[in-house]
Parts: C-alpha cells; structure tokens; sequence
C-alpha cells in the first residue's frame, strides 16, 4: 500500500522508490503483487507515462485513509517507548509557512530523523481529511469546525499604503472611499476579495472593494503596497517593520479589518499520532514567539 501511495503522489515508479530507499524493481514488483491480490489493474503504463485507472483511483482514495489509520495505531504504540516515525503531513499559507513553519518543521525533522516532514504552502484552504493532512496553520474567522484547534493568537488586522500612493490618490475617510481607490486583492482557486469585512466600534459590515492588481499570495500585495500601487489588508504582525519605519501608513484606523484568530488545527480522530500533536506543540510555541517579536516593533504585545 505504501508503495503504491508513493507511486500515485510521485507520479512515478522509479521516483516512488527513491523515496522509500528502494529500487525501482522492487516498487514494480510490489504494484504488481497488489495488483494482482485486487484482481485489477492500478495503473495505466506506457513508455513514457503512467495514470491511474479508475479503480485505481478508488483504491487510492480510500487505502489513503486506511493506510493513515494503521500508521496512527503503529505510531501510537511505538512512541511509547521509541522515537516517532512515518510521514507527517503539514500545511500552511503561503508568507506563514514560508516564514514560520518551514524552519520548525526544519528544527522538527533534525530532531526526530525518522519522520518524514512533507510540507504543503497554499493559501487554499485544503480538506485536511481528504487530502491527508496532519497538522494544518490557518488564519481566519474560526466558527464552528470538527477539527481540534489549537489557538496561536487574536490577530489584528489593519489597512495601509505607502505614503507615495496616498500623496497620489488621496486618504480615504470613510470606507465607501474605498471603491475610488486601488486596493490589492487576494486571489485564489475560485475565491476573489471583492468585498472586505472592516468594524464599526464592533459592528461588523462589508465595503466592496476594486482593484487592477491581484494575487494568490499574500507577500506579493505586501511588496505591490511598498511600491506604492494601491491599499493593502494586512495582519499587524506580518506589516510591523513596514509600519515602524514609515514605509507604509493605516488608513481608516478607525474602520479597521475584522480580527482574526492564528490556530493549528489537525483532525479530530480517534487515534490522533503522537508525532502530530508534538508538532502541533511546537508549532504553536514558535508561532507565539514569531508575532510577539514583530508587534514588539510597534511597542504593542501579542493577544494569545
């Protein structure tokens, strides 16, 4: 089974068995033995590509799951008394786990060697079941979820610009200013900003919002506000430096972005591994130390 996983994820018989520190033999041969326990074929080969057939796709889709099960029941048992194993899968968003989560989960591997860290940065927001996540980082209006969270941080929002583009465009004064004004929109998947969700003394409402520029990744509007092409939407945090040094103002202080909450969050199963929960763990404590560290530039202290 997990030979055959590998093959699906890598795309590729031989790649499969580089990461299973095996020949590409012997990954073929095992594909071959389940295949013919199936009574089916997996994979459609030819000289220069493989696919998977239509029971193949089934079969993965569920042994997926299967397979994640019995790692969890091993890892349960054998991090009782030895050092964690098997793969762990981690997503993120894109600034955040460029900056946060790549280097623990780094420091993480270095010090637990037989796990396998397969790190996922996307500012889409994945099903963590169905694409077999272990341990997510999100950033967003938490309401109701199955998962167990584990909460970083309250994050504060705030909308700012350089001051270039504010000398050429105006400070806006009320939100409904907005829609005169370039502001640089998140992107992703099917999902577009067209509105942002700002507050009124703790009233919450939507001002729709237009721009020419936009991007699935967050940094790529930070860089765009530095330049001075429009009004960005940001964590605190993440705009601290800018802020201090005058390179980017608030605008509409007091209006500003509805706050968000920073958590880690990993499926609520029966058997949750050990090795997901130390991660979780670790995670949460850097996350803490990364944000108050950057809102100490601005004299201001983390909300946990």
């Amino acid at each position: 089974m997990r030979a055959f996983i590998m093959s699906v994820e890598s795309e590729s018989f031989s790649d499969a068995a580089r990461r299973l520190r095996l020949s590409a033999n012997v990954v073929s041969h095992r594909i071959q033995m389940l295949e013919k326990h199936l009574g089916c074929r997996l994979f459609n080969r030819t000289t220069r590509r493989m696919s998977l057939t239509e029971q193949g796709r089934v079969y993965y889709e569920t042994v997926t799951e299967a397979l994640r099960l019995i790692e969890a029941a091993e890892s349960s048992i054998s991090e009782l008394g030895a050092l964690p194993r098997g793969a762990l899968r981690v997503t993120a968003p894109l600034n955040l786990g460029r900056r946060l989560v790549a280097p623990v989960a780094a420091r993480y591997q270095e010090a637990h060697p037989e796990i396998d860290v397969r790190l996922r940065l996307s500012e889409h927001t994945l099903d963590l079941v169905a694409e077999s996540i272990d341990v997510a980082l999100r950033l967003a209006a938490f309401e109701d979820s199955s998962m167990i969270m584990r909460k970083v941080a309250h994050v504060q929002r705030i909308l700012c610009a350089a001051p270039a583009y504010l000398e050429r465009a105006g400070m806006p004064r009320r939100p409904q200013d907005l829609l005169a004004h370039q502001c640089l929109l998140l992107r992703f998947a099917s999902l577009r900003e067209l509105r942002w969700m700002l507050s009124d003394q703790g009233k919450e409402f939507a001002v729709p919002v237009t721009g020419r520029l936009e991007a699935d990744d967050g940094d790529v509007l930070t860089v765009w506000a530095l330049e001075g092409r429009g009004i960005v939407a940001k964590p605190r945090f993440e705009v601290a430096e800018a802020l201090a040094a005058g390179r980017l103002v608030p605008v509409l202080e007091d209006f500003p972005p509805v706050p968000m909450t920073l958590a880690v969050l990993y499926p609520a199963r029966q058997l949750v591994p050990l090795k997901g929960k130390a991660f979780a763990d670790m995670l949460v404590e850097q996350g803490r130390r990364h944000i108050a560290k950057e809102l100490a530039i601005l004299g201001e202290r983390l909300i946990a």
